[in-house]
């Protein structure tokens, strides 16, 4: 007699909104935000969150809150907490560089932050654990790249201080 392993399968937090958050309906909200609609002639493609981020004001943020929804679907479904946070980040990315008028609006059909996020649910649901090193990484890269453009203009500005204060101690010397 050999023994079969079983793959874990892990529950949704909740039964009452498994129906709403199942892998169908979180696939089509994810095709629909990112890449329904195909440019003619090209594999160039974009989905609502494209076409509604060219709203100046409003678009990038209505956007970023339907990509909510994979998020909060991931969470009742149970996915670790690493991958939330990959998630969570996809979604700021998207939301942040979206907001630059035109090429922002690109990097978001680009992006495709819904599909990402979609991917990631999907494989730490099939095999938990797959994707959580690279989330981690990924996590850290975000982290330095985030303290380097802190610090930066921090040290340039601290710099820049140094400099006209000392530029006004020779001014005022001199005078």
């Amino acid at each position: 007699m050999g023994i079969s392993a079983e793959p874990e399968i892990l529950r949704p937090r909740s039964a009452k909104v498994s129906a709403a958050f199942s892998d169908e309906n979180l696939d089509l909200l994810s095709h629909l935000l990112d890449d329904f609609l195909r440019v003619p002639g090209t594999s160039i493609r974009f989905g609502l969150d494209g076409i509604v981020g060219f709203i100046p004001g409003i678009g990038d943020v209505l956007g970023g809150i339907a990509s909510c929804l994979l998020i909060v679907a991931a969470w009742v479904r149970g996915v670790p907490k690493v991958i939330l946070a990959r998630m969570v980040l996809n979604v700021a990315i998207e939301t942040a560089v979206g907001a630059v008028p035109i090429v922002g609006d690109l990097f978001d059909i680009a992006w495709r932050a819904n599909r990402r996020n979609y991917r990631l649910l999907e494989g730490s649901v099939a095999a938990p654990g797959r994707y959580t090193l690279g989330s981690w990484l990924f996590l850290g890269a975000m982290v330095a790249i985030l303290v380097v453009l802190v610090a930066v203009p921090l040290l340039v500005a601290e710099w820049l201080l140094k400099v006209i204060w000392h530029g006004i101690g020779h001014g005022l010397g001199h005078g």
